[in-house]
């Protein structure tokens, strides 16, 4: 009999479905699909779902468990619950325990989704973290910006990377953002000391609530600074060794906040930052693969498939491979000044004529697409070699070379 694995997937986009098509792979695997959206029934992905439930709310814990319902009458028991959203972690969570099904508990997808209580968790650990604090008022948040000092960081406590993350100067732009986010008791956000230093990543595959492997990226420049300067287009780095001390010492901060949180068998995305004093702290960690193409150059890097390696993890609860490093990988995210829609696109014939031999994956912003909001861009090239700063050069002629023109 196949196993009965339920992937809830909201929408079919091309970064879902390559999860759900390696779930699909997977001996004796029966992929039964919970969706708002799924995907069209004329499409390459309309056979990756055995069958599939549309609910009208497809974050809703109860949508979630009555789908879940509908299937198990169908096809009997399931055997895992799967997805990668980070919004839908607790709620998947919930299910599984609802229909006694093996996986990380709601109590650890709690801790990863609300980043106060897991930044609790972490100090508790003995693990370094920004300073931070839930605050309900004007009044408790001048208080902790004057017993950390200014520039702070205000996020949603279940925010997802930089999104909806401010940072403010002083006093007067700490009471207009109080004010504009609406903070009170019923809405409280979460104000964090700012972490100076180079931003980086972490990746881990965890089984049986040990981690196995690990993967690290550089942010050039961090998220928030690329949110609050339209002008810089990021870029994302995995260098090809990772011998260093402060590697070391990111892996093993990053494999005890694995542990400390209680993540089951899945996939992790730590932020961290080395401070100019050579010291660490963790920004923050997401149950989850992680975004911004990373996921697809952490496979590059190793010479892996990073969609198999998630999803054997989270049904079969094995490291799908070794992971050795063979490459550096890189990724320029490609962003303009001004607003509108994209009106032109320049310099891609010479970047390519200058690093065309690197590049394994490029997708240009589209004509009149809106410009995105956030530090991912409009579109991306992905580079890569077995010397980091041949990918490093090439990053930097992607980004000095391309622009993205909009027009109102």
């Amino acid at each position: 009999m196949p196993r009965n694995v339920i992937f809830v997937a909201p929408f079919p986009i091309e970064t879902t479905m390559r999860f759900a098509r390696a779930s699909a792979k997977l001996d004796d695997v029966r992929l039964l699909g919970v969706a708002h959206t799924p995907p069209d029934a004329n499409g390459p992905d309309a056979r990756v779902f055995d069958d599939v439930v549309r609910v009208t709310d497809p974050l809703s814990g109860t949508d979630i468990i009555d789908a879940i319902e509908v299937l198990r009458r169908r096809h009997g028991q399931p055997y895992r619950v799967i997805g990668i959203l980070e919004p839908l972690m607790v709620e998947l969570a919930k299910a599984r325990e609802h229909f006694g099904i093996p996986g990380t508990s709601s109590k650890a997808a709690e801790l990863f989704r609300d980043k106060a209580r897991m930044k609790d968790a972490l100090r508790a650990a003995h693990l370094p973290v920004a300073r931070h604090a839930l605050v309900t008022s004007a009044r408790e948040a001048c208080a902790f910006a004057e017993e950390v000092g200014f520039p702070i960081v205000l996020k949603p406590p279940a925010g997802m990377g930089a999104k909806a993350t401010f940072r403010v100067s002083d006093e007067r732009a700490l009471l207009r953002a109080v004010e504009g986010m609406r903070v009170s008791s019923a809405s409280p956000v979460l104000a964090e000391e700012f972490l100076r230093g180079r931003e980086m990543s972490l990746e881990t595959v965890t089984t049986f609530g040990k981690p196995q492997v690990h993967s690290i990226s550089h942010y050039l420049p961090s998220c928030l600074e690329v949110l609050e300067n339209p002008w810089i287009q990021w870029t994302c780095l995995l260098p090809r060794s990772l011998d260093l001390p402060v590697y070391d010492k990111a892996k093993k901060m990053g494999y005890a906040a694995v542990e400390a949180l209680g993540l089951d068998d899945g996939m992790t995305h730590m932020e961290w930052f080395e401070r100019a004093d050579g010291t660490l702290a963790i920004g923050e960690i997401a149950q989850r693969p992680p975004g911004a193409n990373i996921s697809f150059m952490t496979g590059l890097a190793h010479a892996i498939d990073p969609y198999r390696a998630w999803a054997r993890a989270v049904v079969d609860g094995v490291l799908d491979a070794p992971w050795n490093r063979q490459y550096a990988v890189g990724c320029a995210y490609l962003r303009g000044m001004g607003h509108g829609r994209v009106a032109a696109v320049t310099g891609v014939h010479e970047a390519h004529e200058a690093v065309g031999p690197y590049i394994v994956e490029a997708k240009l912003p589209a004509l009149g697409a809106i410009k995105a909001d956030s530090y991912e861009g409009d579109g991306h090239v992905v580079v890569r070699h077995e010397r980091t700063e041949v990918v490093e050069a090439a990053l930097k002629t992607l980004v000095d070379t391309i622009r993205v023109h909009y027009a109102s």
